[in-house]
C-alpha cells in the first residue's frame, strides 16, 4: 500500500510539472466517438442560429483530449472561428481573484476574517440600507451589527449589492454615486477611486445574513493592489500569468491580439442570434462593447479579463493540481481544500455550496449532475461555463460570447457530454 501511495504522489508530481498537450482521448481514459457528440451539438446551436460560435476544452489526467473551435467569430464578416480566439470572460475573472487573495493570505499579508477596513478605511463603521425611496434614490440607514471581512466577500455574504444588474435598489444608488459593474466602462477611471467611494454607501443586508452577488470581488481586486503594492493588472501579469504560462489573458489587449477578439453577439425577439453594435449593449447604463481592445485603467477583479480556451484551461489545470502547473507553485493544495469547501450556510442553492469564490458540488449534487462532489465552478455573464473536477483530474471550459443568451441550456448539455465520453 506504502508504495502504491508513493507512486500516486510521484504521478501527481509529474503531472504539475508537465505542460497541457492534446493526446488521444483514449489515453486518459476517454472516447473519441463518443466526444464527436459535443462537435453536433455546436453544429444543432449553430445551425438553428442560437448561437454564433464558440470554443470548448477538456483536459483529462493532465491530456487535453478534446480542444475545438466552431462556427464563425464574428457575424458580420464570417470569419471562421479559432482555437485561439479571445473571449471576454466576465466573472471568469473572479477566480483569478480568489486565487490572487489565497496567495496573499499563503504569504501571512492578510487573514480571511480580517475587517475590510484593515485595508480599506471608507469601509469602517458600515451601514445597511433600512428604507428606500425610489423617486430620488434617497435613503435611510441602520448601523451595521459587525464589520465586512475579507470571508464575507469571498463568499457574496457582505451585503455588497452589484451596479447594473442587482436589485433596484444597488442600480439606484450605485448609478447615483457613478459606481459601475467594472466592464466595459470610460477609459480613465480608477479601481481605487471606486471602491473607496463604494465603501461608504449602504449595505443592502447585514453582514452574514444571506447571499446577495455583489461587487465583492471588485472589493477584494483593490485589497489586492493595497497589499501588494501593484496595480491589479501587474499582480496578475506578474503572479499568476507569466508564471503559468498564460500568453493571452489581460484587462486590455496588446494591439497586435485584437484580431483574435470574438464579436459579442445577442438576440433578437426571436431569440435568434445577432450582431450587437459597439455602443448597443445596455446595462441600466452604457457599456463599451468592444472594451478589451481599447485603452483602459479599470482592472475589474470581478468581471474584467478576456482570455482563451486554453489559457483558463492551463488556470483549472494548475488548481486540479494542487496549485502546481509546469513546475511553477501558485497555491498550495490545503489553500485549495479551503476554497473548495463550505464557507457559508445560507447559500441559495439547496444542492451546492458556498466556497470561497466559488460554487461547490456536494453528495447532494448527484442527483441531478455528472460532476464529481468536490467539484467547483463559475461561470460569466457572456454565457461561458467552466468547472474543476478533482476526483476525476478533469478541467473542462465553454466560452460563448453572446449576451443575453435565451439558449443557455447548452452549458448543462455540454457538461452531459463531456461526462458521457468518459469510461472510467
Amino acid at each position: 500500500m506504502k508504495s502504491l501511495l508513493t507512486l500516486l504522489a510521484l504521478l501527481i508530481t509529474a503531472a504539475s510539472f508537465a505542460q497541457l498537450k492534446e493526446a488521444a482521448p483514449e489515453t486518459a481514459g476517454a472516447s473519441s466517438e463518443r466526444l464527436k457528440r459535443i462537435d453536433q451539438l455546436f453544429k444543432t446551436y449553430i445551425d438553428n442560429k442560437w448561437i454564433s460560435g464558440g470554443t470548448a476544452i477538456i483536459v483529462k489526467d493532465g491530456k487535453i483530449i478534446y480542444y475545438k473551435a466552431a462556427g464563425v467569430s464574428s457575424l458580420d464578416t464570417k470569419a471562421p472561428m479559432q482555437k485561439d480566439a479571445i473571449f471576454r470572460i466576465a466573472s471568469q475573472t473572479k477566480a483569478v481573484t480568489t486565487v490572487a487573495i489565497m496567495m496573499l493570505y499563503e504569504e501571512g499579508k492578510l487573514l480571511l476574517d480580517d475587517p475590510v477596513e484593515k485595508y480599506i478605511p471608507s469601509f469602517a463603521k458600515p451601514q445597511v440600507l433600512d428604507k428606500f425611496n425610489a423617486a430620488d434614490s434617497s435613503y435611510t440607514t441602520v448601523p451595521a451589527k459587525r464589520s465586512v471581512t475579507l470571508r464575507d466577500l469571498l463568499t457574496h455574504s457582505s451585503g455588497v449589492g452589484y451596479a447594473q444588474i442587482g436589485s433596484k435598489e444597488a442600480r439606484s444608488i450605485y448609478a447615483k454615486n457613478g459606481i459601475w459593474g467594472g466592464i466595459g466602462v470610460e477609459n480613465g477611471m480608477i479601481l481605487g477611486e471606486k471602491i473607496k467611494k463604494l465603501g461608504s454607501l449602504p449595505l443592502l443586508h447585514q453582514p452574514g445574513e444571506k447571499w446577495t452577488y455583489g461587487l465583492n470581488t471588485d472589493i477584494l481586486g483593490y485589497v489586492v493592489e493595497v497589499v501588494s503594492g501593484q496595480s491589479l493588472d501587474q499582480f496578475f501579469k506578474k503572479q499568476i500569468f507569466e508564471p503559468l504560462g498564460m500568453n493571452d489573458t489581460y484587462f486590455y489587449l496588446p494591439k497586435e491580439k485584437t484580431s483574435r477578439l470574438v464579436k459579442l453577439t445577442a438576440e433578437d425577439e426571436n431569440h435568434l442570434v445577432k450582431s450587437v453594435k459597439e455602443e448597443a449593449l445596455n446595462l441600466s447604463g452604457p457599456v463599451r462593447v468592444n472594451y478589451p481592445a481599447e485603452p483602459g485603467t479599470y482592472y475589474s477583479g470581478g468581471g474584467g479579463l478576456s482570455s482563451t480556451a486554453l489559457d483558463y484551461a492551463i488556470f483549472m489545470q494548475m488548481l486540479v493540481n494542487g496549485g502546481e502547473y509546469n513546475g511553477k507553485r501558485i497555491l498550495s493544495p490545503f489553500s485549495i481544500r479551503m476554497m473548495a469547501a463550505k464557507q457559508f450556510d445560507k447559500f441559495t442553492s439547496p444542492d451546492t455550496d458556498m466556497g470561497l469564490g466559488f460554487t461547490v458540488y456536494t453528495d447532494r449534487s448527484v442527483a441531478y449532475s455528472p460532476l464529481s462532489p468536490g467539484s467547483f465552478e463559475w461561470g460569466g455573464m457572456f454565457s461561458s461555463t467552466y468547472w474543476i473536477d478533482p476526483k476525476q483530474k478533469l478541467v473542462a471550459q465553454l466560452f460563448l460570447n453572446q449576451y443575453p443568451n435565451s439558449h443557455s441550456e447548452i452549458h448543462a448539455k455540454f457538461k452531459v457530454l463531456v461526462y458521457q465520453a468518459l469510461r472510467e
